[in-house]
């Protein structure tokens, strides 16, 4: 195990900064994510860690060692892949073992490692099979087990669940949880995948264009996220434009939604009337219910539903904007469910809503 200290990382393909990391610090035995979409700078904030691309500039350490100019095979880091690497020629056994002799374990020194970590991944008796004998998720674990065998100071994990189904991918970050656990690896984790971020991390980073929009737990970043690009990242929330029309003594301002009705939110420090700001509110958080419009609702036109097996999900209409609800209970309009065409009211509570300037 070993803390992680990222310092000024700046790297960039011809004209195009693709990461400008003024400073990062992972924790000794933390489960850390980078999180963010397709060519926002993960993957090779990932690979710079590992050694495997040179630096423009900046500095890292893996515990007190500087290993900036050091070869990624001095680095002691174990590295998993998405597309899991495995040399098709050699048994399961002869890959996890691959690392340890070029490391110069002493062969019955290997072989005790390598049995022990096909334990640690639920592989006992496959030593003697070929990858082309493996299913896709057996081959995964037996990439974690060949990164894990000669215990290394720090996990890197490439999305290594991506080219795996939906119910495969959570059976195995239960396990890699489990086993970063037992083992108290500090692991450093890329996916694009929030849910995956969210269910795994100790802490998460979102990142945007080569930069780190935040930092925190996943409660942090999902509840409390600090612009608008984490907000509609993680958790799909939905954005609205409005006008602050005045702010009250309490704490509490009225703002006007375009085209769709007031609300009363929480005011944010330093806004004043009117100020043109987006509204932040999960899915989760919002209502479609049938009849009149309240003071604290706004009018929407339902465009679809959908029924999701624990509830029900309304995609809407506010004045030109869309919004999505995920529901227990499905809006009524009447004696019947809302549908397609129907004009409802969407509410919120006041704490629901977070506010930023647009």
């Amino acid at each position: 195990m070993a803390r992680v200290h990222l310092d000024d990382l700046r790297k960039s393909y011809g004209s195009e900064r693709v990461v400008d990391i003024p400073a990062l610090d992972i924790a000794d035995g933390e489960f850390f994510s980078l999180l963010g979409p397709s060519g926002c700078g993960k993957t090779t904030t990932l690979r710079a860690i590992a050694g495997s691309i040179q630096l423009d500039s900046g500095r890292i350490a893996i515990g007190e060692r500087d290993v900036t100019a050091l070869a990624a095979h001095r680095r002691n880091v174990g590295m998993v892949f998405q597309k899991y690497a495995l040399f098709p020629h050699l048994t399961v056994a002869e890959n996890v073992a691959y690392g340890l002799e070029n490391r110069g374990f002493a062969r019955h020194l290997a072989a005790a490692r390598v049995a022990e970590s096909l334990e640690l991944v639920s592989l006992r008796g496959f030593d003697q099979r070929y990858p082309h004998q493996l299913s896709g998720g057996q081959q995964q674990r037996v990439a974690m087990a060949r990164a894990i065998a000669y215990r290394p100071d720090v996990l890197l994990l490439d999305e290594p669940f991506s080219s795996l189904d939906a119910r495969l991918r959570s059976s195995l970050r239960t396990d890699l949880r489990q086993l970063q656990r037992t083992l108290r690896l500090t692991t450093i984790f890329v996916t694009h995948d929030q849910q995956e971020a969210l269910a795994l991390s100790d802490r998460l980073a979102v990142m945007n264009a080569g930069r780190i929009e935040q930092i925190g737990t996943p409660e942090a970043i999902y509840e409390a996220p600090s612009s608008a690009f984490v907000a509609d990242f993680v958790g799909g929330t939905n954005l609205l434009r409005a006008t602050i029309v005045n702010v009250d003594d309490s704490g509490s301002c009225l703002v006007s939604v375009d085209g769709g009705g007031t609300l009363v939110v929480g005011a944010p420090a330093g806004m004043a009337a009117g100020a043109n700001v987006v509204l932040m509110i999960k899915p989760e958080r919002l209502r479609a219910i049938g009849g009149s419009s309240s003071e604290q609702a706004l009018d929407a036109e339902v465009t679809a539903v959908a029924y999701l097996g624990s509830g029900y999900s309304y995609a809407l209409d506010v004045g030109g904007q869309r919004v999505e609800t995920r529901q227990p209970e499905p809006a009524l309009v009447g004696d019947r469910r809302a549908m397609a065409g129907d004009r409802v009211a969407v509410t919120a509570t006041a704490d629901a809503i977070q506010v930023t300037l647009s």
